[in-house]
């Protein structure tokens, strides 16, 4: 007998939906407006740096699909115990990320490019072992694309400029990311 679950193709018929609609009306139904603004300046950070703005949209697209396939997977419970103690051990470095990107930004000339990398680099691997037997091999290449992105050294060295082009979008940045975790959402 064939194994049948409407669970699962309405999962499934939810991914597929959700993975052609992310745009920023989708986003708004699964992002607050706090998020969103710093996916905003995610994209103008990107469009600044490397001068492409596609580039600069589809990394910010992907960065939105995924964020959107794991909540839903976390939403059904798809996740075992082991998953479940990978998800906190991501939850812990991308805290640990958040506080290390807001005091480089604070302090000014305290930045060091190899830290971010790291740190990044982490919570991709994290990410990718979390979700590597749910999603697809494109929805980890998304994963890649995104962490490999933002962990570019020299995007990063210049975002970390004082007083360069990219400080006002990185100050806007941690403003926000600081107002999520004072709120418990980081």
């Amino acid at each position: 007998m064939e194994s049948f679950s409407s669970k699962d193709m309405a999962m499934k018929a939810q991914n597929k939906i959700l993975s052609r609609m992310a745009s920023k009306s989708m986003v708004q139904m699964f992002i607050d407006d706090t998020s969103s603004e710093i996916l905003d300046e995610f994209y103008r950070v990107s469009k600044i740096h490397s001068g492409n703005r596609t580039e600069a949209q589809k990394v910010v697209k992907d960065l939105v699909k995924v964020v959107v396939k794991v909540g839903i997977l976390f939403r059904h419970d798809r996740f075992s115990q082991e998953e479940l103690s990978l998800a906190q051990d991501f939850k812990k470095k991308l805290h640990q990320g958040v506080m290390t990107a807001i005091s480089f930004q604070e302090v000014e000339f305290t930045f060091d490019k190899a830290v971010m990398t790291e740190l990044l680099t982490d919570c991709r691997d994290i990410l990718l072992k979390l979700v590597e037997k749910h999603l697809t091999p494109k929805s980890l290449g998304r994963i890649r694309h995104v962490f490999n992105h933002y962990s570019d050294q020299d995007l990063l060295t210049n975002l970390y400029t004082p007083g360069g082009p990219l400080w006002p979008n990185l100050t806007k940045i941690c403003r926000d990311l600081n107002k999520l975790v004072e709120e418990g959402k980081l």
